[in-house]
């Protein structure tokens, strides 16, 4: 018994000590009620965010990372200057639509090189479609999915968690990080020697925090 309790101790040696380095209203925030059905990190981002952009590189290695079942959800908004709600919205759905086609990534980087490298402005449906049509999607079937309930229905919901954290107080700008739907990631408290990986640690023990 003594030698299982001992081993017991030396597998939880790591779980004890990370969490002895992470601190509600230090590293992390309780931003919300209960936590989601299923464990997930959603990332608050907009294509007119300058560091959206520069995080991609890292986000996508964040993604690598997560523990087996925890789903990546990104969430675009809608309330950054620079372009009209209408616009923005749009863009919500255009990444719907991209996340239902294989060339995902492709597209959302495309619509990130359009809005912030080429400076380009979308006036209409016409140009994103003009967009994802350059990038080897056919047109007719994106129409078909932005005209789709499926992806309406997503749009709307990615608005309502939107409204939502930014009503408690939780989503003051972009990028955001939201685990499991209750707690917020304070990035600027992190190890500045080594945010990657404090990044990587702190999301394996915010999504099992009960």
């Amino acid at each position: 018994m003594k030698k299982l309790a001992g081993l017991l101790i030396i597998l939880l040696m790591p779980l004890m000590s990370m969490a002895a380095n992470y601190q509600e209203g230090k590293q992390y925030s309780v931003v919300g009620n209960k936590t989601s059905a299923k464990p997930e990190i959603r990332e608050f981002f907009s294509f007119y965010c300058p560091h959206c952009l520069r995080f991609e590189p890292f986000f996508a290695n964040i993604k690598k990372s997560l523990p087996e079942g925890v789903k990546f959800v990104r969430n675009h908004v809608d309330f950054l200057p620079g372009a009209s709600t209408d616009t923005q919205a749009m863009l919500t759905k255009a990444l719907v639509v991209a996340q239902q086609l294989p060339e995902k990534e492709k597209l959302v980087g495309a619509i990130f090189n359009y809005v912030q490298v080429q400076r380009a402005t979308f006036s209409s449906e016409k140009d994103v479609r003009n967009l994802f049509v350059l990038n080897g999607v056919d047109g007719e079937k994106f129409d078909k999915l932005m005209k789709s309930f499926s992806v309406n229905s997503v749009a709307k919901q990615m608005r309502k968690k939107q409204d939502y954290y930014a009503q408690i107080g939780a989503l003051t700008g972009v990028p955001t990080i939201i685990v499991n739907g209750k707690y917020r990631i304070n990035p600027q408290a992190l190890d500045k020697n080594n945010v990657e990986q404090d990044y990587k640690n702190l999301i394996k023990f915010l999504v099992d925090l009960k």
